[in-house]
Order: C-alpha cells, then sequence, then structure tokens
C-alpha cells in the first residue's frame, strides 16, 4: 500500500510491527518506502526493540515515530510527541499534549515519586472527555471518576511511570500487575524484557493464581523461527527464563511458557488476553471468539512446555 499509493504517514500497532519483525528484515526493503514522512503507534504500549525496529527498518531513520496514548473516552490524543519538537525515546509516548494535565498516582490519589509506577489520570477535564454511559451514568462516574481518588480525576485504567525528564512511560493496564511473592509486576515489563531477546518476535504475559506466590507468570511466546517441539521447546524455556532473570531479576521468570506460531488477536490487531487468561488457567474457554482472527491457534497455545 505505501509503495503503490505512495502513503506519507503509516499509523499502525506495536502487535502489527512485531509481526513483521518476525518476517524479517529483507521484506521491507523489497518495497519502495521513501514516500513515508511520519510514523504511529497506537492501541498498546510499543516495546523498545519494536520501536527502533520500525524506526530504522521501516522508517530508514528519517520519519518521526509518535507513540501515541489515548482512549475512545478521551476522544483525542492525550500524550504524543509533536513531531520535530519533542525528543523522542523508543519505548515511551513522551509528554502530554498542550492543555492536557496528565498525572501518576497511587491507590489515594496522591502524587507518586518520579520512576515509581501508579494509575495514569487525567487532572483537568478535557473538551472531547466522554460525558456519560448511555442511560447509567452512576457507572460513569465509578469507572472513570472514582470516589477513592476523590472523584475528581479522570482514571484510565492505564498504569504508567514518569521518568526524570518528565516522559511518560505505559506499563499496560491496571488488572495486568501482577503480584508475585509480594512484589507488583507489570505484564509490560516482562513482555519487553522477553522481546527484546533475540529468538522472540512477539510475547504476551497473564498471570494465574498459586497458592505459594499469590500469582504465578504464564508468558506465551512467539519465536522468530519455527515453534519448537520436545528438547528444543524445554531448551528455549530455560534460556528464556534465564533471561528474562537478567533483564529484570529473578522473581520475574516466567513459570510457565507456551509457544505458538501466533497470538489470538481480533481483526484489528489487538491481543485478546481475556482468552489468555483462560488459557493459563486450563479453564474453558466459553467467551465468545467470533471476533478473532485465528481461532485455531488457542489449540496450541493450550500446551505448556514447563
Amino acid at each position: 500500500m505505501i509503495q503503490d499509493h505512495k502513503v506519507t504517514t503509516f499509523y499502525t500497532a506495536p502487535t502489527a510491527i512485531r509481526s513483521l519483525i518476525k518476517l524479517g528484515p529483507d521484506l521491507p526493503k523489497q518495497y519502495d518506502l521513501s514516500s513515508l514522512r511520519l510514523l504511529g503507534s497506537v492501541g498498546e504500549p510499543i516495546n523498545p526493540e519494536a520501536w527502533m525496529w520500525y524506526y530504522t527498518t521501516v522508517g530508514q531513520s528519517r520519519c518521526p515515530l509518535v507513540d501515541t496514548w489515548w482512549q475512545t473516552e478521551t476522544g483525542a490524543h492525550m500524550i504524543a510527541p509533536t513531531p520535530g519538537a519533542v525528543m523522542l525515546k523508543p519505548g515511551s509516548c513522551t509528554l502530554p499534549l498542550p492543555g492536557i494535565k496528565a498525572g501518576i498516582v497511587d491507590e489515594a490519589g496522591h502524587d507518586v515519586p518520579v520512576g515509581k509506577g501508579g494509575f495514569l489520570v487525567i487532572k483537568r477535564p478535557f473538551p472531547s472527555l466522554a460525558r456519560t454511559l448511555w442511560g447509567d451514568p452512576e457507572r460513569f462516574r465509578n469507572t472513570y471518576f472514582p470516589e477513592e481518588l476523590g472523584g475528581k480525576y479522570y482514571l484510565a485504567g492505564d498504569s504508567a511511570h514518569r521518568d526524570a525528564d518528565g516522559y511518560f512511560w505505559i506499563m499496560g493496564r491496571i488488572d495486568d500487575v501482577l503480584t508475585v511473592s509480594g512484589h507488583r509486576l507489570g505484564t509490560m515489563e516482562i513482555e519487553s524484557a522477553l522481546v527484546a531477546s533475540p529468538l522472540v518476535a512477539e510475547a504476551a504475559v497473564v498471570g494465574k493464581p498459586d497458592e505459594i506466590k499469590t500469582e504465578a507468570i504464564v508468558a506465551f511466546v512467539v519465536l522468530k523461527g519455527a515453534r519448537p517441539k520436545a528438547e528444543d521447546a524445554h531448551r528455549i524455556v530455560q534460556e528464556l527464563r534465564n533471561w528474562v532473570s537478567q533483564e529484570i531479576g529473578p522473581i520475574a521468570r516466567p513459570d510457565e511458557i507456551r509457544f505458538g506460531d501466533n497470538l489470538p488477536k481480533t481483526r484489528s490487531g489487538k491481543i485478546m488476553r481475556r482468552l489468555l487468561r483462560t488459557l493459563a488457567r486450563d479453564e474453558e474457554i466459553t467467551q465468545d471468539v467470533s471476533t478473532l482472527e485465528n481461532p485455531a491457534i488457542l489449540e496450541q497455545l493450550k500446551q505448556a512446555v514447563a
């Protein structure tokens, strides 16, 4: 499409980028991408490795990469770099746009220190904010302006931290934070560590109940090569566990790793994490899978290696 229609702006999801990475760096080189002037990322946090690949291989290191954080409910972009005006950092959505006052708070609504994770909130009203839920204004207030935070901050449902430059780093959904032996771990952090391995094209991490550790870490992994079997699978599991230990620490080592040719995704490219949670718990899938692009992949991911 870029070559045939001289596309200038390419806006896509990290999931699509990681799928391209799996196909290899030679694929983009087969096409004329010289018309591109701007790249965008949307839909979920983008890990630094995917960011760099997208920037260098697709954008040929000359197109600004705008990683945008926003939601349907916000009606507009909230945190994103203004191309040419804001310095980029791979993996960060950078700074709030003019007029947007974003913050990171704890469970009581108090600002957290730099570098510490917390709830991402918007502290002041903005014109495009959703006003209510049809026929249920009370649910709207409870969901987006909870009393626990004083009823005055818009709660996005995402966790994030901010670095010394004030840049925002999205860690994932609030319910995607795992409690492992008393430690709070963001699934995005573990996924990013896995994807940083030269073996891995894509990864998704979920938790499942564990009597000793509260939650056990289950990783669903797509390798850059073929799906491993038997001894190969056990060897790669051990290699990836050791890799995560080095990148984050022993506490983040996945308890279980499952391999697939792909991850369950909607046709728009979003990973269906609720299905992965069901698979991790070895429960029967009763949810609607009609929007799933690749339902056959569920059978592969039911099989645990270790």
